[in-house]
Order: structure tokens, then C-alpha cells, then sequence
């Protein structure tokens, strides 16, 4: 049964990241939503085989667990893309609706038998419109953080292609695929409200975010550069007026432009692997900000689409060799800097418009 089967993946991946060496933050908060799914789809298989928990605190978790779901989802997210939150407090703050709502159950069920007849015999239109309450905020949550989690995902492919010259094992695309699926899930709980569907659901979301997720590698290391003449003590009054002003001068600009070019057309930089903003601003001398804002401004593009332009010139030029036909078109696309075979073509064909053995058969005719 896949109700089953999802929950022993879900356990077995927060064994697998339980005992994975340098955890990540990202790493700490699918371990603990595995936990949570895990726990959600035991509950739900123990009661639809018909067997109800003698404890009403057990029994009433299900009620709660919902709005823990979107929480960890956008912990996830946040952590991996390196938006979480810096301060804590704000971080606590989005697991106040559970903690709310479980406490009182809590308190409800520690009224007697006679109180709670009461408030349900006697009050019962106070009871409907807290559980109605209750589940508008499960939708809501649910909606909520799939929505910002999508915006953080979006911010995030911005970012990479900023700071990156490779981005395909970073960009998280199986993370939005998969954020879209939990809407889909969510759709299923408004729309259909139907327990089979909505566990089936989840049990398919679980496999899939347990199967990425765990070989998912960090993106942001959190190494900062550190460049001794950018330290606000070995700047002068002028110098650090300017750098605390954001003021890239033009002189400094037009200078560090050029030796960017230079850096690529004569010292061929750009076919260096897995190349990052951090690693030709250190290069160049250069805080990676201001080297950002020179290519952004000076060449009118982010960094993932300068260094891979001159990447596909560099093939074009190479594929036009006679001695170059005896090699694939991938090593040729190696040596030019790509480092995989969905990279390479994938933006070639942005770049032209061809794939490149089109290119390749259109020039050879």
C-alpha cells in the first residue's frame, strides 16, 4: 500500500539525514518534516484501518498537523536558498498557529466529560465556527506558503544566475516542480476534502522531496570572501565614503571592466569549471558587489549569461578547426568551460537557437 510505503521512505530518509555527515540547516528541517509526514501518515493509515487511538491527545494530532506542513516547507526552502531568517523569534513565530491550536485541544480535552457534553450540547454553534475556523486556517496556511515559497524559489533562480556560471545542479528546479505539487495536494484538501486522495497525495510528495532533497548539495557554503583592502580599517576617509556609499567610481569601473575582458580574451578565464562571482572577484581584486553591478551594467547582462556567451563564441570558434572534427562535440564543449552535456546544450540553444549539432551539421554543409 503506498500509504505504507511513504511512511517507511519517510522514516528512512530521516535516517539517512540523521546520520549525514555536515548537516545543513536545510538538512536539520527535512529531517524534522520527515518526522512530521511520517507521524501524519501513521495516524491517518492506523484510522482508516479502523483502529482509533485510545488517547484523545494522539487522536486529535491530525487536526494539527496540517499547519505544520507549510511551515516546514517554507523552513526548507528558506534554509536551502539561504532567505531563512536571521532572527529566530521571527522564524518561531510561524509555528504559533499550531502551538495555538494543539493547546487548545489540550485544553478542551482536559475539561471533564460533562464540560465538553455541555459546550457541545449547549454551545454547539461556538464549537462548529472554531473547528470551521480551524480548518480556513489549515487552507490558508497551506496556500500561503506554497505561494511564498514559490517567490523565495523565483528569488533564488535570480540569484544563482548572478553569482554562478553553472547552475544546473543548484537551481532547484525539482523543488519548485515539486512546491507546485504540494499546492496540487492542497488543491485536493480544499476542493475534495477527500482523506484517500489527499494521503495519496502525500505519500507521492514524500518519496519524491525524500529522493532529491537528500542528495541535494549545499549551494550557499556561507564562506565569505575576505579581501584585506576592502576592510573598513585599511580604507581611507575618501575610500570609505565611497564604499559605504555604494559608489563604484567610474574610473574604477572602466578599469576593472577592462581587466575583466582582458582577464577573458587573452587569459581565457571563462573555461575554468564551476567558475562563481567569488571566484573571479577575488581574481580580479574586487569585492563580488561591485563586480556584479560593472558586468550588470557594462555588458548588460548577470553573470551566469556573460561567462557562458563567451563559452558558446569559444565553441563556435573550436567546431570551425579541421583538426578539431576528430572530438566529440561535448569534449569540445568541455574545453570551452561547460561542465555537462544538459548545460552546454541547453544554452547553446538560448544563445542560437540551434541545438549544437545543428550548428554543427549547418556549418559543415
Amino acid at each position: 500500500m503506498i500509504y505504507i510505503s511513504g511512511l517507511s521512505i519517510a522514516l528512512f530518509i530521516s535516517a539517512l539525514l540523521l546520520n549525514k555527515k555536515n548537516r545543513s540547516k536545510s538538512d536539520l528541517f527535512l529531517f524534522i518534516w520527515m518526522l512530521l509526514m511520517a507521524l501524519h501518515l501513521y495516524l491517518f493509515y492506523v484510522n482508516f484501518k479502523g483502529s482509533p487511538f485510545k488517547s484523545p491527545y494522539l487522536l486529535s494530532l491530525p487536526d494539527v498537523l496540517p499547519l505544520l506542513h507549510g511551515v516546514f516547507l517554507y523552513y526548507y526552502v528558506s534554509s536551502i536558498t539561504n532567505q531563512f531568517p536571521k532572527r529566530n523569534w521571527v522564524a518561531w513565530l510561524h509555528l504559533t498557529p499550531s502551538i495555538i491550536g494543539y493547546m487548545c485541544i489540550i485544553l478542551f480535552f482536559k475539561s471533564s466529560t460533562a464540560q465538553r457534553l455541555h459546550l457541545y450540547e449547549n454551545d454547539e454553534i461556538s464549537y462548529e465556527n472554531f473547528m470551521n475556523f480551524g480548518l480556513i486556517l489549515i487552507f490558508l496556511s497551506g496556500i500561503i506558503y506554497v505561494a511564498w515559497s514559490s517567490v523565495l524559489l523565483s528569488k533564488h533562480k535570480k540569484k544563482i544566475r548572478n553569482q554562478f556560471s553553472d547552475i544546473e545542479e543548484i537551481n532547484l528546479k525539482w523543488l519548485r516542480l515539486l512546491t507546485y505539487g504540494l499546492g496540487v495536494v492542497w488543491c485536493i484538501v480544499i476542493f475534495t476534502n477527500n482523506d484517500q486522495y489527499i494521503f495519496l497525495g502525500v505519500s507521492v510528495f514524500v518519496i519524491l522531496i525524500g529522493f532529491f532533497g537528500v542528495q541535494q548539495q549545499t549551494i550557499f557554503s556561507g564562506k565569505k570572501l575576505v579581501l584585506e583592502k576592502f576592510k573598513a580599517e585599511s580604507l581611507d576617509n575618501e575610500q570609505k565614503e565611497k564604499y559605504l556609499s555604494s559608489g563604484l567610481g567610474d574610473k574604477l569601473a572602466v578599469k576593472v571592466h577592462n581587466d575583466l575582458i582582458k582577464l577573458f580574451t587573452e587569459d581565457e578565464y571563462y573555461k575554468e569549471m564551476n567558475l562563481s562571482l567569488n571566484d573571479l572577484a577575488t581574481k580580479l581584486d574586487i569585492h563580488p558587489n561591485y563586480l556584479s553591478q560593472i558586468i550588470n551594467e557594462k555588458e548588460g547582462k548577470n553573470f551566469y549569461d556573460f561567462v557562458n556567451t563567451f563559452r558558446v563564441k569559444e565553441f563556435k570558434r573550436l567546431i570551425k578547426i579541421p583538426e578539431n572534427k576528430q572530438y566529440t562535440l561535448l569534449a569540445l564543449a568541455y574545453d570551452c568551460g561547460f561542465n555537462s552535456k544538459s548545460s552546454f546544450n541547453r544554452y547553446f540553444k538560448k544563445s542560437t537557437g540551434k541545438t549544437p549539432s545543428q550548428y554543427a551539421k549547418a556549418f559543415v554543409e
